[in-house]
């Protein structure tokens, strides 16, 4: 399936949509795919969303997609422009900064609040699938690997029994999906992830609220360094990289 882009190259480009949904919660599913679908960039920033060939593409109508486009609107993924339809919203570097920045101090608080709410099961549940990450970086899976990585993330800030941060978090996490998946292009940039998630972890473990709150601070305070050196900016000045 193709979809339509604002340049030659993009609508050229096709995509993998992953096929027809099965029924459940439908119009929860579609939202799903495409939140997947935006943060792989199979679709791109600016593009308008084809609603016929999706709709071909992952075996639904119009209703679900609709649907699906509103709750992606009220969470920034997607636009809703008048004879355009949806098309995929653009992230700057400014606003990705400044929303990292907010999500450093959220999962920050979660990491303090996780320490003392926790159960042992649960921590217990969050070190297995740590390790099944390292397993992921271990075979250069990539995309099974973010996919994983994010849902630590969530667990962590679940577990941390704020029902206010958590709704606050998940707005941001959302939006922030897509533009953090290109932060570990970097070989090195990895690296530094994995071991960052190796000390949070620990830190988990031994429940230390304040190690484990500095670390999740320091670590996406990080990410956006990460992001910075995938985008060629640099993270202080946002001027691309070499720019006098």
């Amino acid at each position: 399936m193709k979809i339509a882009t604002t340049t030659q190259a993009e609508a050229a480009r096709e995509i993998d949509a992953g096929g027809p949904l099965e029924w459940r919660s439908l119009h929860e599913a579609v939202t799903a795919r495409l939140r997947d679908l935006i943060a792989a960039g199979e679709l791109a920033e600016g593009s308008r969303i084809v609603e016929r060939e999706l709709c071909d593409q992952l075996g639904v109508s119009r209703t679900p997609l609709r649907e699906a486009f509103k709750v992606l609107a009220v969470e920034g993924l997607v636009e809703i422009l008048p004879n355009r339809g949806a098309v995929v919203s653009r992230i700057g570097p400014a606003a990705a900064r400044d929303m990292l920045r907010v999500i450093a101090r959220l999962e920050a608080l979660a990491g303090e609040l996780a320490c003392a709410n926790a159960t042992d099961a649960e921590i217990k549940s969050i070190r297995a699938r740590h390790d099944e990450m390292l397993d992921l970086y271990r075979r250069q899976e990539r995309a099974e690997y973010f996919h994983l990585n994010q849902d630590i993330h969530l667990a962590i800030v679940r577990i941390a029994r704020n029902e206010s941060l958590r709704g606050m978090h998940a707005l941001l996490h959302a939006r922030m999906k897509r533009i953090r998946f290109r932060g570990n292009d970097v070989p090195g940039n990895w690296a530094a992830a994995v071991a960052d998630h190796e000390a949070i972890m620990a830190a988990l473990e031994r429940r230390d609220a304040k190690a484990l709150s500095a670390l999740l601070q320091q670590h996406l305070d990080d990410s956006w360094v990460r992001l910075a050196a995938s985008l060629r900016i640099d993270p202080e000045t946002m001027k691309p990289l070499g720019a006098q």
